[in-house]
């Protein structure tokens, strides 16, 4: 993580710059140079998500979901997770494909995570990449097919996802 001047990243967040309030919401969540307080971070999260900062959209999400600071609210976790995923934010895109692939806060819907996975996968994050390839080896959402499922596999196995490397002997071991 870069290093920050607390007291330029305190003044540029009430000044409500979003990158600085994304930012002093990161140092609260971890404790760096601030104690750490999630209800804190949640509040400087939220200003900046407000603002359309993706990644305070998809950070506040996270904390929407895993009962942060706030009550487990997965319907809220899908609206801010969504926000950033339009944007382009491949961590939200895959979550939100997540959220849809398990019917966390929305209608279980597999082409739908599919959708998202492919997005975030074709940005190289390899727990998309993984998911996708799930998705092709078991057939929900799209058509199975192994041959596709391995190339997705083989993408996360090359960013070091131990969990690819297994299902690809699984597969071409059959």
């Amino acid at each position: 993580m870069e290093e920050y001047d607390l007291n330029e990243v305190i003044k540029q967040a009430v000044a409500g710059e979003a990158e600085a309030q994304f930012q002093l919401g990161v140092m609260c969540y971890l404790g760096q140079e601030v104690t750490q307080d999630y209800t804190k971070a949640m509040e400087w999260y939220q200003k900046a998500a407000e603002q359309g900062h993706a990644r305070a959209q998809c950070y506040l999400a996270y904390m929407y979901e895993n009962e942060l600071a706030v009550e487990s609210d997965y319907m809220e976790a899908v609206k801010w997770y969504r926000k950033s995923a339009e944007q382009g934010y491949a961590g939200a895109q895959y979550n939100l494909g997540f959220m849809y692939q398990y019917g966390q806060g929305t209608e279980q819907d597999d082409m739908e995570a599919v959708k998202w996975y492919r997005k975030a996968a074709e940005q190289n994050l390899n727990y998309a990449q993984y998911s996708l390839g799930y998705m092709y080896e078991s057939g929900r959402g799209v058509e199975q097919s192994n041959e596709k499922a391995i190339n997705w596999y083989r993408k996360a196995a090359e960013q070091g996802l131990e969990e690819a490397e297994k299902a690809i002997d699984r597969l071409t071991c059959e």
